[in-house]
């Protein structure tokens, strides 16, 4: 097969791969959960990030108040700020409020899950189950993708596609 052909295909299914994973979102009450992931983390760490976009289609605030997953000991809501030209991290020790047709995202740099006490690395394609406890919409089941160490956002796959080994009509690496 034609490298070029064949380069454009691993591409083609990679990413209807990453629409589908992007596809599922999970309804507890009048929220809806999507882009649920995290990043592989190196081995020894104990802390990895979870993100996810909480979205309320209700017409009553709720709060995303804890959670829990077997890969981690503990389990947090946190929010990073800049202060002065410093980033901060601080735990949220009354919950996430999701306002009423609002959406809140969960991403690097801002709010975020800290899975905390890692029992083991979380390795980049695994499934990482999670459990969510809201106010009023309870405990909800979600999936973390587990994306590239370095991925900035669910669908970015971290460089990976560059470290794979193509070789150009002239045969040399690219």
């Amino acid at each position: 097969m034609n490298p070029f052909i064949r380069t454009f295909a691993s591409a083609a299914i990679v990413s209807l791969l990453s629409v589908a994973a992007q596809a599922a979102e999970i309804k507890a009450g009048d929220l809806v959960i999507t882009q649920a992931w995290s990043r592989a983390t190196p081995g020894g760490a104990k802390v990895a990030g979870g993100y996810l976009t909480i979205e309320n289609k209700g017409a009553t605030a709720d709060r995303l108040i804890a959670g829990a997953a077997d890969v981690a000991g503990k389990f947090e809501i946190h929010e990073m700020s800049m202060d002065n030209g410093v980033m901060k991290m601080r735990q949220l020790d009354k919950g996430l409020p999701i306002e009423p047709g609002k959406t809140v995202k969960l991403a690097p740099g801002g709010y975020h899950i800290m899975l905390m006490d890692l029992k083991g690395p979380l390795k980049e394609g695994e499934k990482v189950p999670v459990t969510l406890q809201f106010e009023k919409a309870g405990k909800v089941q979600v999936t973390l993708d587990v994306a590239d160490i370095g991925a900035k956002s669910p669908d970015d796959a971290g460089g990976s596609m560059m470290k794979m080994d193509h070789k150009g009509h002239s045969g040399m690496k690219h």
